[in-house]
């Protein structure tokens, strides 16, 4: 049921200016009565005035003949009285239309619609925002992936530069080493070819395998050098029972560069043997010996505890 407040508000209320038109009205109504009497003008006498005179001399004398009094003139007429003019009446304004008191269920009823209608436009209003959200968030994804896929390309040229330039650096190491094979595989011939010369002319039995014109052995302190070079490079730290010999075959160049190192007799501990090969491998090069060569092929034996 509707509240007696609820009933208050929807019956009309008075026009706040029905007072204010009634008495404008009422002044021009007035002032229209004065500009008519105003204009009207009244004639109360006969502007034309007559009066006689006699004349009288005391010397005779003839009077001339009597002259004919010209006609009198013609009486001006009045002037026109201005007719007055006609001021439009300013029409009375409408009555206020005094509505009924409406229906209260009606009144409800559209109530009811303009708050229906309202939550309509809220959700209205709320789907636009939802979809401009939307709308707004899908464009921001769209430019974020294009910048990804921007740096995505620039990292991918940046790898693809960098593996480039790695590729040449490699092929220049690759070609620099190329080179420095070549020159030793020349020097290598180069000395092989001088072996050969020296061993056209060699002295030595069949059964020899130097490569020296005549048989000569290494000096009596060249076994010290040998195993002051190799020696640092044997890694042995097992313990192992008494002092075993393992004999090695070592080939060089004539710089003394290890061609090849071969074990020629065991020592019977498998360990030690392999720590031995590895030690040359390690020295990479023979010293020279008092003369300035390097014996090849040399047999060099390697005890643990010595």
């Amino acid at each position: 049921m509707p509240s007696t407040d609820d009933r208050l508000d929807l019956i009309p209320r008075d026009e706040p200016g029905a007072l204010r038109s009634f008495l404008f009205a009422l002044v021009v109504h007035l002032l229209l009565a004065a500009a008519l009497t105003w204009g009207v003008s009244w004639k109360s006498n006969d502007p034309t005035v007559s009066f006689e005179a006699e004349l009288v001399s005391n010397v005779q004398q003839e009077a001339a003949p009597a002259l004919e009094a010209p006609p009198p003139p013609p009486p001006t007429p009045p002037a026109p009285e201005p007719e007055p003019v006609a001021v439009p009446t300013p029409a009375p304004p409408p009555p206020a239309k005094v509505e009924a008191a409406p229906d209260p269920d009606i009144a409800l009823e559209r109530e009811k619609k303009r708050k229906k209608k309202e939550a309509e436009d809220k959700k209205t209003a709320l789907a636009l925002a939802e979809k401009a959200d939307k709308a707004a968030k899908e464009k921001a994804d769209k430019v974020e992936k294009v910048l990804k896929e921007k740096e995505l390309a620039k990292a991918k040229a940046k790898a693809a530069a960098q593996a480039k330039l790695e590729a040449k650096k490699l092929e220049a190491q690759k070609e620099q080493e190329a080179k420095k094979q070549a020159a030793a595989d020349a020097k290598f011939r180069k000395d092989n070819i001088a072996r050969m010369n020296a061993l056209a002319g060699a002295t030595g039995a069949p059964e020899a395998k130097g490569s020296a014109l005549q048989s000569s052995g290494p000096s009596a302190s060249y076994g010290g050098k040998v195993r002051a070079k190799v020696k640092p490079n044997v890694i042995f730290t097992e313990d192992i029972i008494g002092n075993p010999v393992a004999e090695v075959e070592v080939r060089t160049t004539l710089d003394g560069t290890i061609t090849s190192q071969r074990l020629v007799k065991s020592s019977g501990n498998k360990a030690w043997d392999d720590a031995v090969i590895t030690a040359i491998v390690r020295t990479v090069t023979m010293p020279r010996d008092t003369d300035g060569r390097v014996p090849t092929p040399m047999i060099i034996e390697f005890r643990p505890k010595d």
